[in-house]
């Protein structure tokens, strides 16, 4: 089974609130999920963002694959390292050196 952090949208018309979940890839955006990791609440200045970091550290250990807006959230509140790489530009420019 693939399993993924991902957010799942909660709230009414033009007012969203997500949940950031543990789910099966192959399951519904809004569907069936496994663990409720945390919230993020995108209205609010400064966005609020509520994580249970003991979790998160543990799915993410099991094997689970955050989505590109989860891995941004959990970077900003020190659950994951931002990996440090290099541009591929510079990398290409040595090679032709």
């Amino acid at each position: 089974m693939a399993v993924k952090m991902r957010l799942t949208r909660m709230g009414d018309k033009k007012s969203p609130f997500y949940r950031i979940v543990v789910a099966d890839s192959r399951k519904a955006r809004d569907g069936e999920y496994v663990d409720l990791v945390g919230t993020y609440n995108p209205l609010k200045t400064p966005e609020e963002v509520k994580i249970d970091v003991e979790k998160a550290k543990k799915w993410i250990a099991n094997g689970a694959q955050p989505t590109d807006t989860v891995k941004a959230l959990l970077q900003k509140n020190g659950v994951m390292e931002e990996k440090k790489t290099a541009p591929k530009a510079k990398a290409k420019a040595k090679k032709a050196e």
